[in-house]
């Protein structure tokens, strides 16, 4: 496509119009006007001529897949081919999702000459998780003399994904990643003895009779003493709930902050996301095998349990595009789909919200098939204002009061819920949105120490 440039449209205001207005008022000068008037349009018009076949010889490719996290500063580089080899310059627009911000949505690439290939970023920065796909870049290429510019796109394919920013969670768990041993500044007692068999060697006194290896004694003709190691390779499935209860957002209002900038955080499900591949990561420098199940009315996705990176990358593609669906959760689907498919025992970290009493009664009649085969924790959002009453002191109003109150209530429901599941051996926890990464991790290191798997 053709299209006129600032530089014709002065220059008609400065010939056309001025020698128009003059030949219709001296006639005299009607060779003269006709004549530079004549001497624009033709110029014009093989300028239009040059420019159209001017820019065929473009060609840009984009990779297959870029991959950023949110909120964070990334990148998207391009190559622009020029089979002319010649200096020029050309305008290219990429066309990016709202979800994904750029300051510079076009630029001007000057192409030098002697050269097939030049490469283009494009700073970017995206707000929201998930898959995009780009599928055009527009281009725009000026004529020899500046009056038209030839525009037109050319097709790439080329896939955007966008990964939950870990960065700020793994900050928290540095010691963890770093290979430290042990998680944070405390050192704990390690519980028992481990179950999984290590190696045999010589009786040592005070061995307790229960570890000697009879069949070893007896074919050696001395005692043989077993020795044990704690277990490794234990399933640990992040079972991250996807329906209406995840959609729920927490404005900074609603957490008592007063700030100029009001806006909705971000989502429950976003916080399990962040959580599950947190713990993910945790699972995986401990030596055990991290899976992942997601449900809402159904179940969705199920990766049984392995390690490496490849397994890691699985989980994370998995969850990247995971959206809350408008649908209730249906309890009794996802522990039948556990009763059948998880044969081994195996720690199961539940991700969910159990502040509705309908839907936590639905919850713990199905524990009762659960955990007698697996170790369950269950993990929620701490409700925003669920605290004991006479917690907080600023109280100004009636409505504080009975707004206080409430949350008292709530807390309170929550209590119950958690004796009666701490009766069926299945630990329930309140997690806080800022903290919910390493407290999740905190839980899953103290069963790998009490070894209660």
């Amino acid at each position: 496509m053709i299209v006129p440039q600032n530089r014709l449209l002065w220059w008609f205001a400065l010939i056309a119009l001025p020698f128009s207005v003059l030949t219709a008022v001296y006639p005299e000068a009607f060779l003269v006007g006709m004549t530079l008037i004549g001497g624009l349009v033709v110029a014009a018009t093989a300028d239009a001529l040059k420019a159209y076949g001017r820019s065929d010889d473009l060609k840009l490719e984009l990779p297959e897949v870029v991959r950023l996290s949110k909120d964070r500063a990334g990148e998207i580089e391009a190559r622009l081919k020029n089979e002319r080899t010649k200096a020029r310059r050309i305008r290219v627009g990429l066309a990016l999702p709202r979800e994904i911000q750029t300051p510079a949505e076009e630029q001007m690439i000057p192409l030098p000459s002697g050269n097939d290939w030049s490469r283009i970023k494009w700073p970017c920065t995206s707000v929201k998780r998930g898959h995009y796909r780009l599928s055009k870049v527009y281009w725009e290429e000026a004529s020899p003399f500046g009056l038209w510019a030839r525009r037109g796109t050319l097709p790439v394919n080329c896939q955007v994904r966008v990964y939950p920013n870990l960065s700020a969670e793994r900050k928290g768990l540095a010691a963890l990643f770093l290979r430290r041993g042990t998680f944070g500044l405390h050192t704990h007692r390690q519980i028992g003895k481990g179950r999984e068999f290590e190696k045999l060697r010589e009786y040592v006194p005070g061995d307790s009779t229960e570890d000697i290896h009879w069949k070893a004694t007896a074919r050696r003709g001395h005692p043989i003493t077993k020795v044990f190691q704690i277990e490794r390779t234990q399933e640990v499935y992040v079972i991250v709930d996807a329906s209406r209860l995840s959609a729920r957002r927490e404005s900074a209002t609603d957490r008592g902050l007063r700030t100029a900038d009001s806006r909705s955080s971000d989502t429950a499900l976003e916080r399990f996301v962040t959580a599950a591949l947190i713990l993910g990561l945790a699972a995986e420098q401990q030596g055990d095998l991290f899976g992942l199940i997601t449900f809402a009315d159904q179940v969705g996705t199920f990766l049984r349990a392995r390690n490496g990176q490849a397994h890691y990358h699985a989980c994370r593609d998995a969850l990247y595009t995971l959206e809350p669906q408008s649908t209730t959760p249906d309890f009794d689907e996802i522990a039948t789909f556990i009763r059948l498919r998880l044969r081994r025992r195996a720690l199961l970290v539940f991700l969910t919200a159990l502040d509705d009493p309908v839907l936590a009664e639905g919850f713990v009649r199905n524990m009762d098939l659960l955990c007698r085969q697996h170790l369950v924790l269950v993990n929620m959002l701490k409700p925003c204002g669920a605290d004991p009453l006479f917690t907080n002191s600023g109280v100004s109003s009636v409505d504080d009061l009975y707004r206080q109150l409430g949350g008292h209530l709530q807390w309170h429901n929550l209590r119950e819920l958690e004796k009666v599941l701490q009766r069926r051996g299945v630990h329930f926890s309140l997690l806080d949105r800022e903290e919910m990464s390493a407290q999740l991790v905190s839980e899953y290191l103290n069963v790998k120490q009490r070894q209660l798997l």
